[in-house]
């Protein structure tokens, strides 16, 4: 009998953070890269780094990693261009797990730290922040052809959270989606001797995960015009309305005013580039 499979989990939200999901019954980032994990590999075990927290290490050396099967890497607030000690552990991390040669696959924050360590560029978003339900990705030709996206819609919508977007792929990432809002939503890396699928959305969210961090979100998503006595709509009406649909999925009132559709609302759709992941590398 083989021995089950051991990942890294790093979330880099310091305990403030960690406070504000609590406050408004959200999931922390690394629980819900955990459910996903134990989703799709019952069995698995995983070690939780909080790398902002004082007490904790500062990293991990090459040879420790590859104690590890792989590296699982959530969602977090941090600046990829801040030159501060936090975001150095993780670049770290992502450039010694290449070096092991350990799979890797991530969401939002993974993206910016797998394009910068490869030698890329991100920025701020030209648009401004990306919040909620991102629409109309469309796979690029390579992204129609990538194991990552087996089986998914050429377009599709998906949860967003990003202030921040990669703007300039390194020669070690293959462009496979985009949106008329950030032109890389997706791509992977091969880079030393290691690989890692990354995009920019959320396949760990569900909706009322997505409820819960835009009320956690309530002060500035308010502050850059999201929600607003200006636009008619506040904060509360519009999660009144994403937590209705979630108890009621099959709406199509809620369904066709909030833009939602199955390619979200559909685990077996939203959790793909997961699955597809833990298939081609464990499979």
């Amino acid at each position: 009998m083989s021995s089950p499979k051991r990942f890294l989990i790093p979330d880099g939200y310091n305990q403030e953070s960690r406070a504000k999901f609590a406050e408004v019954r959200m999931r922390l980032a690394w629980e819900l890269y955990r459910d996903l994990l134990v989703k799709y590999m019952p069995g698995a075990e995983y070690e939780v780094w909080l790398s902002s927290d004082e007490e904790s290490r500062d990293g991990y050396t090459v040879d420790e990693l590859k104690a590890f099967d792989g590296i699982l890497w959530p969602g977090c607030n941090l600046t990829v261009y801040h030159d501060v000690p936090e975001v150095k552990r993780h670049l770290e991390l992502c450039e010694r797990a290449f070096e092991a040669g350990l799979p890797q696959f991530g969401s939002c924050w993974a993206i910016q730290v797998a394009t910068v360590v490869c030698g890329g560029s991100v920025g701020p978003c030209d648009k401004g922040r990306e919040m909620g339900v991102g629409q109309k990705i469309l796979l690029t030709e390579e992204g129609v052809k990538h194991p990552m996206f087996a089986g998914k819609p050429r377009v599709y919508s998906h949860f967003m959270s990003h202030d921040d977007e990669v703007k300039a792929l390194p020669a070690a990432g293959v462009h496979l989606a985009g949106n008329g809002w950030s032109d890389v939503q997706a791509a992977a890396f091969t880079y030393k001797n290691g690989e890692m699928w990354a995009i920019q959305y959320h396949p760990e969210y569900d909706l009322n995960e997505v409820a819960r961090l835009i009320e956690a979100r309530e002060e500035k998503l308010t502050r850059l015009g999201f929600f607003g006595d200006n636009h008619g709509t506040t904060m509360k009406d519009y999660v009144t309305r994403l937590d209705q649909l979630v108890a009621a999925p099959h709406r199509k009132d809620l369904r066709w005013q909030l833009g939602i559709d199955d390619d979200i609302l559909d685990d077996g759709v939203r959790e793909l580039e997961f699955k597809n992941w833990i298939e081609h590398f464990y499979g």
